[in-house]
């Protein structure tokens, strides 16, 4: 999106256009339209540039009364063949592995996830034919007679076992006892034999009965309390292994950072100041300072200062450890823009800023978000089961019911509609009294800001010429 575009959709209507140079035409800068603006601009080739931004900030600290800041902007660019361009690569390339490290780790952890949640359904889906048997719900038959065919399938081996059920069938004599297997339904297992003996069937075909049932009643209790026991573990395990997915994204939040700060601007890149075979650096640093007073009720003066650096980087080995830093010298453009903004106003901007970058983390988010919607609510449910708490979404409002008044308020309304349509007032005079106090006071606290930002705007740039030398009038 342009930033003109930008600019609209945050209410900052107008755009800020200013020449580069004096004999140059004004051009659109991408910075909403200040109410007052400073530039300075400062070739130095023996003095440590970071001093100029060090010493803008504490001036407005200390003398004026700045106490927030806001860092909106920290980019820089190093040309190719510089020695800064290889110390900063260096580091970039070891952020980039360690955040690679625990990216792997959270696709692993998510593909493990979808195998948890499938045992899971697995294992629910088993236990709802136990919990039918033992609840006695209405269709306990059938949940008793489908564990049966399971007990028949993979514990005796169907029919290829001719001791099974379906095996023993087959021969003379046994071909009723699958029929009495799957009928016969012991609530009881201590009654097993009275029920088994009842049976009007020969003593053999009982005999192999009773045999049956006991051992598929032994299995039955035996595996609804292994999968009970593996249900909780697995549960268990499901909200660590949650956990443990969240911790990664803790940390290689700070990684994903660190390699967005370090990664060159490419913009900056492909100016005509830097060229590749020269030690060179540039550096754009865009803070907004604001002025917290109890006077300020809504708008409140706001200094935006924009530091662009053009530079020559010498590495210097800094302190013990032989570590090697740059110390910037050259050429700066400091911009101090001017406005009256209100928190929201300020908000905005922020999110303005925010919207033209690239933002590694949502993407990291949105993708585990959307791996998370894929296993649906049952993820939910067994993560809240494990005791993992969730935002709980407020119920929608209940629409009003109608009122044998509704016709009569409506006749009321349309009155009130064609009365003010005459000139008479819509509201009482009080409550346009305060409307117009408000305003005024808003009006005031507006002209009052204006008044302390045009001061301190101009007292920080006359006041910084005057420090380090420069011409003033």
């Amino acid at each position: 999106m342009a930033t003109a575009d930008l600019l609209r959709k945050y209410y900052f209507t107008k755009e800020e256009e200013a020449e580069e140079h004096l004999l140059h035409a004004p051009r659109k800068t991408g910075f909403p339209a200040p109410s007052f603006r400073h530039r300075i601009v400062i070739e130095s080739i023996g003095q440590p540039i970071e001093s100029a931004y060090f010493w803008i900030m504490d001036h407005l600290r200390y003398d004026w009364g700045y106490t927030d800041f806001l860092k909106i902007t920290d980019v820089f660019a190093a040309s190719e063949q510089s020695a800064f361009f290889g110390v900063s690569e260096q580091r970039l390339g070891a952020q980039q592995e360690k955040a690679a490290t625990y990216l792997r780790g959270i696709s692993e952890m998510i593909k493990a996830l979808f195998q948890i949640v499938r045992e899971l359904r697995i294992i629910d889906e088993r236990l709802a034919y136990y919990i039918d048997t033992y609840e006695g719900r209405p269709n306990a038959m059938s949940s008793e007679i489908t564990l049966k065919g399971v007990w028949i399938d993979q514990v005796e081996g169907g029919v290829k076992n001719a001791a099974s059920v379906y095996g023993l069938a087959q021969s003379v004599g046994f071909s009723i006892l699958p029929d009495l297997f799957f009928r016969i339904r012991i609530k009881d297992v201590d009654k097993l034999d009275n029920q088994v003996d009842a049976l009007e069937f020969n003593e053999k075909v009982k005999e192999v009965l009773r045999r049956k049932l006991r051992q598929f009643y032994e299995w039955k209790k035996r595996t609804y309390g292994e999968l009970s026991t593996r249900r909780r573990f697995i549960i268990k395990y499901l909200r660590q292994h949650y956990e443990t997915i969240k911790l990664y994204m803790g940390w290689i939040k700070p990684y994903l950072r660190n390699i967005r700060r370090l990664q060159l601007d490419q913009k900056r890149l492909e100016s005509a100041d830097m060229i590749a075979a020269f030690e060179g650096a540039m550096i754009e640093i865009e803070v907004l300072a604001k002025k917290d007073a109890p006077k300020y009720r809504k708008f409140r003066p706001c200094i935006l200062v924009h530091f662009l650096y053009r530079t020559r980087p010498a590495m210097q080995y800094v302190g013990e450890g032989y570590q090697r830093g740059p110390m910037h010298t050259g050429k700066f453009d400091l911009v101090m823009r001017g406005y009256i903004w209100s928190n929201e106003h300020i908000e905005n901007y922020q999110r303005m800023r925010e919207e033209e970058d690239l933002q590694l983390m949502s993407l990291i988010n949105e993708s585990i978000k959307e791996s998370m919607e894929a296993l649906g609510d049952e993820l939910k449910h067994y993560l809240m089961e494990g005791g993992e708490t969730f935002e709980v979404p407020k119920p929608a409002a209940k629409p009003k019911q109608p009122s044998f008044i509704d016709p009569f308020s409506a006749l009321w309304g349309g009155v009130k509609e064609i009365a003010t349509s005459f000139g008479f007032p819509k509201g009482g005079e009080g409550g346009k009294k305060k409307e117009k106090e408000d305003k005024i006071e808003i009006a005031d606290e507006i002209v009052e800001a204006s008044r302390e930002l045009k001061t301190d705007i101009y007292q920080t740039y006359k006041n910084y010429k005057k420090m380090h030398g420069m011409l003033t009038w």
